[in-house]
C-alpha cells in the first residue's frame, strides 16, 4: 500500500499530541511501535524491529512490539534509560467496534510518576519534585507519587536558592518539574550545564558563592520536565484549592508560604498533562520549616555512609543497614526518611525514645508485632496503583490480608504494659476498614496477574456471575436435561440435541416422528432421514452458552473496578492507617537495633552554653556490626562550650582517628533520629547541622582536584557552622605543600575557635602535629591521641583516644602493614633515620649525595620563637639570686632535652 491505513492514521494522531513520548499503542494482545518509537525500543528492550506496510513514500513503517501482559519488565527498562512512555490503551471491545478500535492515551509513565512494583525499590522514595522562584524567595514541592505523600517548603534570604539546592539533592528526586521561564536559573543553580543535552550535574564549585554549590556525585541527573510558566500566586493557589476542593490552604498551614504553593502547582500542573485518572491518592499537603531537621547536607550524607556507602553506592554496610529490622516496605521507607531528616524537636525525639525504651523491654510484644507487620504489603503503593488503574487482584487481595492484620496490631499497642504517647496515639490512627475488607473477599484467595480474563472473583459474591458460571459448568448437564425434558413433552423417544457451528444448537426428529413436532419448533435443516429444528428457549440457552465465558470475564472486570474504585474512595483512610504502620515498624525496628546492638537510651538535651556532648564507651555502629576477628574498642568524648570546643586528634594512619571521629557524628545522629545509641552512657545537645570534610572521594574521578573540593568543602563549613553545630574535619591542607597546608588548617583552628556565632564542636584529625602547641594558647582547644604500644621494633596500635599530643605518625609501620615491599620499608627507615640525624642522604642508583638542607624543609614552627628562647627573654638577671639561676638552667636543660614542647 502507498498510503497510511486507518490504524497508523490513528497512531500517527495520538503521538502528534506525545511527541516527547515513546508511544506503547496497544493492538489486541501487544503495544506496538512505530518509526523512529520502534527503532529506539528495539535497540533498548533488546527486541526484533519488523515493519508493517508502506508510508506514503512507499517506505516500510519500522515496527517494534511487547505483549501487554508482560509490559512491566520492558516498560522498566525504558524508564531506566531515561525515556517517558505514553501508555495508549483500546478504550472499547474489538467485536463491538465500528471502524477503527477507539484508543486513547491513560497516562504517561515518567520517572517521577511510576507505580509498577519492578520499576520502584520498595524502602526507598521516588520523588517528584518542582522548584520555583517568586521574587527572591525559592520554593520546593515534593510529592512521592507512588504513596501520595506531598509537602512543601520555602526559602529566603541571600542563601535561598542554593539552600533549595542542596534540599533537592538532599531529596534525591527522580523527576524535575521546573516552570519553563525558571528552568535555566534552576539548573544554574543545581551546577548543570545549561545546554539542551541530559548531561551529569557539573561538579565544580562557584569560587564566588559563600555556601558551596551542591553536586550530585556518583549520581546520575534527574530527568526534567517542564511546565507553562512561571504562574501568579494566586493561580497557583487556585490550583491547589482545585485539586483538594478546599475554600483556601489554611487548613494546611500553606497560605503564607506563596513560593512552595508555585511549586506545588507546578507539580499538579505536570500530573494533568501525564496521568489521565482523577489523583485520589494526593489527599494533603504538608509544609515543613527547614529548621524543623537538623540539616545534613549532601556531603555529610556520602562521608557518614547514613545510608550508601562509598564504595559502590549500595546500603551495604551503612548505618541504615544497620538499623533497618523493618518488616513491611513502608517502615523502611520511613526508617530511611527519618536518617535523613533527625528531628530537631526535644519533644518529638522524647516521644521516639520513649516508643523505643516500650517496645525494647518487651520481648513478646516485638516478636508478635512482627510476626503480623510481615503479613502487611505495601499499601500505600497498593493505593497508587489502584487511583492510577494498574492495580490487579493479586493487589486487592494483599490490601485485604494488610487490613486484616490490624485489629491484633491495635489490641497488642492497647495491652502493652508500658504506655507511651506515640505508641497511644498510633492505636487511634490504626483504621482496620471492617467494610472495605468486608468488599474484598469477593477477590479469590490465588487471583491470576491478568484481570480481563476471569477468575479473579469468588462464588457466592454476585448472583449473576454464579449463574453465568453454573451454566459454563453445566452446560452438558443442561443440555441432556432439555432433551429429556423434550422427550416428555413431545413423545419421541428418539429426539437427539446436537451442535454444528453452522446452525448452533438445534433438535433433530427422524422422519417417522414428524407428526409429533410442536408448532414453536422453527425447521432449519432438512436431511435424507430427519429434519433440525430450534426453539427460542434452545436459542437463548444457546447465547449464554456461547457468550458465558466472555460475559463472565467482562462481569469480573467490572465488578473488579467498582472494587477496586471502593479502594480509591477510602484513600484518606488507607493512608493514614498506612502512615501508622510505617511507624509502628520503623520504632520496632530501632527497638530491635538497640536490643541486638546492646545501646543505651541517650539523654537529649536543649543546646546553650553550658550544653556538653558527652559519651562514654562509644562505638562505631556500623564497624562493630561487622565481623572483624576482634572486638571494637569503645571511646569516650566530650565537648563543651567552656573548655573543650575543639578536639585535636593526633596519631598514626590506620589507628583509628578517622573512625572515632565518625562514630561520634553518628551516633548524635543518631540520638536525633530517636534511636538508642552504641553507648554505656551518652549526653547529645540538639544541633542544627552536621558537618563533615573527610575525603575528595569521587570528586577526582570527575576532573576536581583533591585540594579543590577540599577547600570547597571547608568553606562551606566555616560559612555555614553555627555554635549549635557539629563540625567533623579530618586532614585539612594535605593536597597543597606542607606550609601552606599547615598554615590554613592553623587558620581554620582559630576561626572556629574565635568566630562570634561560629563556635561549633570541632573534632579535628590531623598529621599537623604543629598544632598541638595551640592547646597553649586557645583555651577551648584540647590535644588527644591515638594510643600506641612499642616493643622493640613493633608497634601496636590499640585504638583507644587518649589526653594529650603525639609527634609521631608511625607512617613506615602502617606502610608495612599496607604490603609494601621489604626493601621498600628497610630503605624507608634508613632515610628515617638519617632525616632525624640530620645526615647527608645517599640516593640510591646515582651514587650522588644530597645534604639534608637540600631536600628537608624547616618545619612551620622553626620561624617561631623556641620557648626557651621565650623564658630566657622574660628573665631579670639582675634580680636572680646564684640559686635561682641554677634551678633555672636546670629546667632549661631539661627543657630542651624533652623537646620544645616539653
Amino acid at each position: 500500500m502507498s498510503a497510511d491505513t486507518p490504524l497508523l492514521r490513528q497512531y500517527h494522531r495520538i503521538k502528534s499530541q506525545h511527541p516527547d513520548h515513546i508511544l506503547f499503542f496497544r493492538c489486541g494482545d501487544f503495544y506496538e511501535m512505530f518509526h523512529d518509537d520502534a527503532k529506539i525500543a528495539a535497540r533498548v528492550l533488546g527486541i526484533a524491529l519488523t515493519s508493517r506496510g508502506t508510508d506514503a513514500q512507499g517506505r516500510p513503517v519500522p515496527l517494534a512490539g511487547v505483549p501487554y501482559h508482560a509490559v512491566e519488565p520492558y516498560l522498566a527498562k525504558m524508564i531506566r534509560a531515561g525515556f517517558k512512555v505514553a501508555i495508549c490503551e483500546q478504550m472499547e471491545n474489538p467485536k463491538y467496534a465500528k471502524g477503527v478500535v477507539r484508543r486513547e492515551v491513560v497516562r504517561v509513565v515518567t520517572p517521577g510518576t511510576v507505580v509498577e512494583e519492578n520499576l520502584l525499590d520498595n524502602k526507598a522514595n521516588n520523588y517528584l519534585v518542582s522548584a520555583a522562584c517568586l521574587d527572591g524567595q525559592w520554593g520546593l514541592a515534593a510529592l512521592e507519587f507512588s504513596t501520595g505523600d506531598f509537602f512543601l517548603t520555602a526559602f529566603d534570604g541571600k542563601h535561598a536558592g542554593l539552600r533549595v539546592a542542596n534540599e533537592i539533592l538532599r531529596l534525591e528526586p527522580a523527576e524535575l518539574v521546573v516552570f519553563s521561564g525558571q528552568r535555566a536559573q534552576v539548573e544554574s543553580l543545581l551546577g548543570w550545564k545549561v545546554d539542551n543535552t541530559e548531561l551529569p550535574i557539573r561538579e565544580a564549585a562557584s569560587a564566588e558563592s559563600e555556601e558551596v554549590r551542591p553536586k550530585l556525585v556518583g549520581e546520575k541527573r534527574p530527568a526534567v520536565a517542564e511546565v507553562d510558566g512561571p504562574l501568579s500566586p494566586a493561580a497557583a493557589r487556585a490550583v491547589l484549592i482545585d485539586h483538594f476542593k478546599v475554600h483556601d490552604l489554611s487548613g494546611f498551614g500553606a497560605e503564607e508560604c506563596l513560593a512552595g504553593i508555585c511549586a506545588a502547582a507546578a507539580v499538579l500542573e505536570y500530573l494533568k498533562q501525564t496521568q489521565s485518572t482523577h489523583l485520589a491518592h494526593i489527599t494533603g499537603l504538608r509544609v515543613y520549616h527547614p529548621g524543623e531537621f537538623m540539616t545534613l547536607d549532601a556531603t555529610t550524607q556520602r562521608s557518614l555512609e547514613l545510608v550508601t556507602n562509598l564504595s559502590d553506592a549500595t546500603r551495604r554496610n551503612t548505618l541504615l543497614e544497620v538499623l533497618d529490622h523493618t518488616a513491611t516496605a513502608m517502615g523502611g521507607r520511613l526508617l530511611r526518611t527519618w536518617i535523613l531528616k533527625p528531628l530537631r524537636s526535644l519533644e518529638l525525639i522524647t516521644e521516639r525514645l520513649d516508643a523505643v525504651e516500650a517496645l525494647s523491654s518487651d520481648y513478646v510484644l516485638r516478636q508478635r508485632l512482627t510476626e503480623l507487620l510481615r503479613k502487611v504489603s505495601d499499601i500505600e503503593r497498593i493505593l497508587a496503583r489502584a487511583v492510577c488503574k494498574t492495580a490487579n487482584a493479586r493487589d486487592l487481595l494483599a490490601l485485604r490480608q494488610s487490613l486484616e492484620q490490624i485489629p491484633e496490631i491495635r489490641s497488642l499497642l492497647s495491652e502493652s504494659q508500658r504506655k507511651t504517647r506515640l505508641l497511644e496515639k498510633l492505636v487511634t490512627e490504626l483504621d482496620p476498614l471492617a467494610e472495605l475488607v468486608q468488599s474484598l473477599r469477593a477477590i479469590v484467595d490465588n487471583p491470576p496477574t491478568s484481570v480481563r480474563e476471569g477468575g479473579i472473583i469468588a462464588d457466592g459474591y454476585d448472583e449473576k456471575l454464579d449463574e453465568l458460571r453454573a451454566v459454563a459448568r453445566d452446560s452438558k448437564s443442561w443440555i441432556a436435561a432439555m432433551r429429556q425434558a423434550e422427550i416428555e413433552k413431545t413423545g419421541i423417544p428418539n429426539l437427539k440435541i446436537g451442535y454444528n457451528k453452522v446452525f448452533g444448537y438445534y433438535i433433530e426428529v427422524t422422519n417417522s416422528y414428524l407428526d409429533r413436532v410442536p408448532a414453536d419448533y422453527i425447521r432449519k435443516q432438512t436431511l435424507t432421514g430427519a429434519e433440525r429444528f430450534i426453539t427460542p428457549e434452545l436459542k437463548e440457552k444457546e447465547e449464554i452458552i456461547l457468550h458465558a465465558e466472555e460475559r463472565i470475564q467482562e462481569l469480573e472486570f467490572e465488578i473488579f473496578e467498582r472494587l477496586r474504585e471502593d479502594v480509591c474512595q477510602h484513600a484518606r483512610q488507607l493512608q493514614r492507617t498506612a502512615s501508622a504502620v510505617a511507624v509502628v515498624d520503623a520504632l520496632l525496628s530501632l527497638a530491635h537495633a538497640a536490643v541486638a546492638g546492646n545501646y543505651c537510651r541517650p539523654e537529649v538535651i536543649p543546646h546553650d552554653e553550658k550544653a556538653v556532648l558527652r559519651i562514654i564507651d562509644g562505638r562505631h555502629p556500623v564497624l562493630e556490626a561487622l565481623d572483624l576477628g576482634q572486638p571494637f574498642v569503645p571511646n569516650d568524648v566530650l565537648l563543651d562550650h567552656v573548655e573543650q570546643q575543639i578536639l585535636l586528634i593526633t596519631g598514626p594512619n590506620m589507628a583509628g582517628k578517622s573512625t572515632y571521629i565518625r562514630q561520634v557524628a553518628l551516633i548524635a545522629l543518631m540520638a536525633h533520629v530517636g534511636s538508642f545509641v552504641p553507648a554505656r552512657q551518652a549526653v547529645v545537645p540538639i544541633l542544627d547541622r552536621v558537618f563533615t570534610r573527610v575525603g575528595a572521594m569521587d570528586q577526582i574521578a570527575r576532573g576536581q582536584s583533591t585540594f579543590l573540593v577540599e577547600m570547597s568543602e571547608t568553606a562551606n563549613i566555616l560559612n555555614n557552622a553555627t555554635n549549635e553545630s557539629l563540625v567533623i574535619l579530618d586532614e585539612i591542607g594535605r593536597g597543597t605543600s606542607t606550609y601552606d597546608g599547615l598554615s590554613i588548617a592553623w587558620a581554620v583552628v582559630e576561626y572556629l575557635h574565635n568566630a562570634k556565632g561560629k563556635q561549633p564542636f570541632t573534632l579535628f584529625a590531623t598529621h599537623y602535629h604543629e598544632l598541638t602547641a595551640l592547646e597553649d594558647v586557645l583555651p577551648r582547644v584540647k590535644n588527644y591521641n591515638v594510643a600506641v604500644l612499642e616493643e622493640a621494633d613493633r608497634v601496636a596500635f590499640l585504638y583507644k583516644i587518649v589526653r594529650g599530643a603525639t609527634d609521631r605518625s608511625y607512617g613506615i609501620y602502617a606502610a608495612q602493614v599496607a604490603g609494601l615491599p621489604k626493601s621498600v620499608i628497610r630503605r624507608a627507615k634508613e632515610l628515617l633515620e638519617s632525616l632525624e640525624e640530620g645526615r647527608d642522604i645517599r640516593v640510591q642508583g646515582a651514587g650522588k649525595r644530597i645534604s639534608r638542607d637540600e631536600t628537608v624543609q624547616l618545619t612551620f614552627f622553626d620561624f617561631l620563637e623556641d620557648p626557651i628562647v621565650q623564658k630566657l627573654k622574660a628573665v631579670d638577671v639582675n634580680k636572680l639570686t646564684p640559686l635561682e639561676a641554677l634551678a633555672l638552667l636546670a629546667e632549661l636543660a631539661e627543657q630542651a632535652r624533652r623537646g620544645r614542647n616539653g
